[in-house]
């Protein structure tokens, strides 16, 4: 019988990205606001994961490590507790994928350097910023030597809303940074897969293994963080039930997903983003529910361990 594998892992996204997507200026931003993350969210994490007593990966951004002596230190010692630190790129370009392959390299190269620096390891994976690939991208993923990437996130349901924000946000001249993806990614593998270096949204023979974010089944819905914590829990177990065939869950979360509006977040951000209004306590009461399902009915482990067993028995769709 096959192992069935999940891993958790979670984006350390600042709330001047935040901002960017949503077309605000970072001025709303002091000083604690900007520090957030660390601050808060990351001790918050790994109380979590510890009283349930399963591992997590953070994606971490290098701007946001190097500008900040206290994220470096609770990097670190998030990694000395366990936790598998892994590069969401230097600056968090959400038009990564539309810079030269240079500009590119350069990015990751950063990244690569300052969360060494931070933990003293190199990271082993990578998740794209905005959850964008193309074959820029994964060819210096490939040149890196990652062992796995996690950026495709082939959510139908999420990539029309993202449509849908982006393109009201313009009409309001507020326009947001993120950009959108090839429609490609609706069509790519939902379960781990190596891909086709020329379009890495496509089975291949990459090098670096692929390991997609949790979508059902047939209409693709999203089962990340930010729907997880605020859907009412019979559509949330309905959804988790139906990804119950796969081998491998991949749960991704962001650092926001254990924070609310009551931690001194900008109005302007919660009036936004509608899951900020959610008070941290709950969110964090479910994520401890759904962290205690995983374990009750998978091996939970890092990403990196994840890939390693994944690349070694091929037990990919």
């Amino acid at each position: 019988m096959a192992r069935r594998l999940a891993s958790i892992s979670v984006d350390l996204d600042s709330l001047p990205h935040y901002c960017r997507i949503h077309g605000l200026p970072e001025s709303l931003l002091d000083a604690r606001a900007r520090g957030l993350v660390y601050t808060l969210a990351v001790p918050r994490l790994r109380e979590l994961l510890a009283s349930v007593g399963v591992p997590g990966t953070f994606f971490a951004i290098g701007e946001d490590v190097a500008a900040d002596a206290g994220a470096r230190a609770a990097l670190r010692a998030a990694h000395e507790a366990g936790v598998e630190v892994a590069s969401h790129s230097y600056s968090h370009d959400y038009a990564l994928t539309r810079r030269s392959p240079e500009r590119i390299r350069e990015d990751l190269r950063r990244a690569d350097e300052v969360l060494e620096a931070a933990t003293g390891a190199r990271p082993v994976g990578f998740r794209a910023p905005g959850y964008t690939l193309n074959a820029a991208l994964y060819a210096a993923t490939v040149e890196r030597g990652y062992r796995y990437g996690s950026s495709t996130f082939p959510a139908a349901p999420y990539y029309t809303a993202k449509a849908a924000v982006m393109g009201a946000l313009a009409l309001l001249r507020r326009p947001s940074r993120a950009v959108l993806d090839s429609p490609r990614v609706l069509l790519a593998p939902r379960t781990p897969y190596r891909p086709d270096p020329a379009q890495p949204y496509r089975r291949g023979t990459g090098a670096v293994l692929e390991l997609p974010m949790a979508v059902t089944p047939g209409v693709r819905f999203p089962f990340i963080g930010t729907f997880a914590t605020t859907l009412p829990l019979p559509a949330v177990r309905a959804a988790y039930r139906s990804l119950g065939r796969d081998t491998f869950f991949n749960f991704e979360l962001h650092a926001v997903d254990v924070l609310g509006a009551e931690d001194g977040l900008p109005p302007e951000l919660v009036r936004q983003q509608r899951d900020l209004r959610v008070p941290a306590a709950r969110k964090l009461e479910r994520l401890r529910t759904l962290f205690g399902w995983l374990k009750s009915d998978y091996d939970v482990v890092t990403l990196r361990d994840a890939a390693e067993h994944l690349a070694v028995t091929a037990q990919m769709e």
